[in-house]
């Protein structure tokens, strides 16, 4: 919630997608550049070559034909083979900026040639001046025999070939990516509850052994913890009889007894009276189920029964699926803290956030997250003479983490500290 500027990771299938992505990049390249190197670049010269030996030929063999002849030689070559010969010069622009067949025809045509052959552009045709026989021969050829197909269709196949492997690997990542998802989102979900939903135990092996660990360890720590909280809360009780006995004995005492010392005993029995109860309340706290109340009205509640009052309005609101007892526990020990360690205390609820606000000395954020450990206590602004048992802070956090609910310290808006529970 507070951290705002944090950037989350990205996640597996994310991180996989982009791996694959630049990998289908430097395929398509690496392969476009070895077919146009090793299949398009001999394939445009060889055609270009094939093309000024038609053009020489043609040019050569309408030189040596008889003038009566000519006639049916320019009649097959424009229906069989598309070229236009025109023995008489011609008033057309020369192609400057020509394409690579263009510059291999006009070097290999010079070649055979013996001399620079020009290359000129009409409407629909290119025309080539081949000298032959003391003369320029103008013979013109469809333009569309420039276009090297075998480029834009490699291109096609290596792009298509891509996309499939990045597709294909696309779909195996997803299957494997969204059980560990679902694995990643139960273990953050887990806090240690005997009902907890278990991984399908499905899919490759390594997923199903993975699966299997987890619910076997989430079993293992949720009966740790059960017999935990339950060896707790009997410890707990049972000290009550052995405590009572103690109250008795002391009020047995005789008379002459230093008062002194019987209000040190008192206080002894006090302390070690909280510190019991502290640990019931943690225990039926932790294991307390859920239920749906409004929870505008119960913090109302709780905290004017501490003598605070709520800052936000108890319009109502639509129920909240909360421990309910667990959640009292964590308001009255924030707000009793707040009461002993600072001033002007105030309660305010956004949302589905309980802030607890005092005027205090504040806590240093080098201790902010120390505050919630058993016993902790700052030199600077704490001492056991302002009361506690030294657990309430760290029974908020235990029964926030018991529940899934997050706790956290802020500096507050006009000075002190601003603890808040986001449930």
């Amino acid at each position: 919630m507070r951290n705002q500027g944090h950037r989350d990771p990205l996640s597996l299938l994310a991180r996989t997608n982009l791996t694959l992505a630049f990998s289908s990049l430097v395929i398509v390249a690496i392969s476009t550049a070895a077919l146009n190197l090793f299949v398009v670049n001999p394939i445009e010269q060889r055609s270009a070559d094939d093309q000024a030996a038609l053009l020489v030929l043609t040019a050569q063999t309408w030189v040596e034909l008889p003038p009566e002849a000519r006639w049916y030689f320019e009649l097959e070559l424009a229906e069989n083979h598309d070229l236009i010969v025109y023995g008489e010069p011609r008033e057309l622009v020369e192609i400057e900026e020509m394409g690579s067949f263009l510059r291999l025809l006009k070097r290999e045509l010079t070649q055979r040639a013996g001399q620079d052959v020009a290359l000129l552009a009409s409407d629909d045709l290119v025309w080539a001046n081949v000298p032959m026989g003391g003369s320029e021969i103008h013979i013109g050829f469809s333009p569309t025999t420039q276009g090297m197909q075998p480029l834009y269709v490699g291109v096609i196949i290596v792009g298509l070939g891509a996309g499939g492997v990045f597709l294909t690997s696309l779909f195996i990542v997803r299957r494997l990516a969204r059980p560990l998802a679902i694995a990643a989102e139960r273990a953050e979900s887990f806090r240690g509850a005997e009902d907890f939903d278990p991984l399908p135990e499905q899919g490759p092996e390594e997923l199903v052994v993975l699966a299997r660990n987890f619910n076997t360890m989430a079993r293992e720590i949720s009966e740790l913890i059960s017999n935990r909280t339950t060896l707790l809360a009997g410890i707990s009780h049972d000290l009550r009889t052995p405590l009572t006995r103690m109250r008795l004995a002391l009020e047995l005492l005789p008379e002459d007894v230093e008062p002194e010392l019987l209000a040190r005993f008192e206080r002894n029995l006090e302390s070690m009276d909280e510190l019991i109860s502290d640990a019931l309340r943690f225990a039926r706290g932790a294991a307390e189920a859920p239920q749906h109340i409004e929870v505008a009205p119960f913090v109302a509640e709780v905290v004017a029964s501490l003598d605070v009052a709520l800052e936000t309005p108890c319009t109502g609101s639509e129920p909240v699926s909360i421990a309910p007892g667990a959640f009292r526990r964590v308001l009255i020990n924030l707000v009793t803290n707040a009461l002993q360690h600072g001033t002007d205390v105030k309660v305010r609820l956004e949302d589905r956030v309980v802030h607890v606000l005092d005027s205090g000395p504040g806590i240093p954020p080098e201790h902010r997250e120390r505050v919630f450990q058993p016993f902790f206590r700052l030199d600077s602004s704490r001492s056991t003479a302002t009361g506690g048992s030294g657990l309430g802070l760290a029974i908020v956090y235990q029964l926030c983490q018991a529940h899934g609910w997050q706790v956290a310290i802020d500096d507050a808006p006009g000075g002190g500290s601003d603890v808040w529970v986001a449930f």
